[in-house]
């Protein structure tokens, strides 16, 4: 699909724990024309809110049913485990499945890592938020194990997180409908690719206009001969022509030698 389908905004769906504020920042500088909005949504809904075309893109958690859907893996996250502070873990730099095996380990209903096998032991019933499963940490019930953006956005004064090296780990994909590729969705996939507003990949953007000394040279080059700076009357000699001017200039002899005539002496008195 072309422009010719361009909404009156841009929607943009993200899921919890990704921070899309510096795209939308440069979306504003960009594309100021159009109102960009955004929407949360849970990880599990992410892709049947892009099919069903409830926003036009969206950060989502990978991996996810593809079925008519473009996506764009865009970096992958640390895996870490959330504790109170005063818990053992905290006194390490990071840990393994086996530091966690005497432990109680949540696995809350929107749990967004693909598990082989659980580390510690299960809960007897599994909180249905990461937010839920937060306050049981706080609370000395057990310990989580998430992507480091979700614990720092459930972030509380009473509790820290560590790395897991053996854990899975999430990516995050920038994803939208493959039938609705607009040039909207073009230019917000360039924004977020890292691409320049000069960049000759996507749609064509304005050229900034030139600036200092670089306007001052297009200027003096668009400038036709006769009518620029040093024209006549400039105190240069010349005329627009670049002949010299009348009158102007330093007074030359008949022999072009630029010396002023020789004085002639008094006649000598005849005796």
């Amino acid at each position: 699909m072309t422009g010719s389908d361009v909404s009156p905004s841009f929607r943009l769906a993200y899921v919890p724990g990704v921070t899309p504020a510096k795209w939308v920042r440069i979306w504003n500088e960009r594309r100021s024309d159009v109102p960009l909005t955004l929407h949360t949504v849970s990880a599990a809904q992410a892709p049947d809110v892009l099919r069903e075309g409830g926003a036009d893109a969206g950060f989502v958690r990978l991996p996810i049913d593809r079925t008519a859907l473009s996506a764009i893996p865009l970096y992958t996250e640390t895996t870490v485990v959330v504790v109170p502070k005063d818990h053992v873990v905290a006194a390490v730099d990071e840990v393994s499945f086996d530091d966690l095996a005497d432990e109680i380990v949540f696995h809350p209903l929107d749990d967004v890592l693909e598990w082989e096998r659980r580390p510690g032991l299960p809960a007897n019933e599994r909180p249905a938020t990461t937010e839920d499963a937060v306050e049981l940490v706080a609370a000395g019930v057990g310990v989580l194990v998430v992507p480091q953006s979700l614990a720092r956005l459930h972030h509380r004064k009473d509790l820290t997180y560590r790395p897991v090296h053996d854990a899975p780990e999430s990516r995050v994909a920038l994803s939208w409908p493959e039938d609705a590729t607009t040039d909207l969705v073009e230019d917000f996939i360039g924004i977020v690719r890292g691409r320049t507003v000069n960049s000759t990949r996507g749609r064509t953007q304005q050229q900034p206009a030139p600036k200092g000394k670089q306007a001052d040279a297009k200027a003096g080059a668009q400038r036709k001969p006769g009518t620029g700076r040093s024209g006549s009357g400039s105190g240069s000699g010349k005329t627009g022509t670049g002949k010299p001017a009348r009158g102007g200039g330093t007074a030359r002899t008949k022999s072009g030698s630029g010396k002023p005539p020789a004085k002639r002496g008094k006649p000598r008195r005849r005796s």
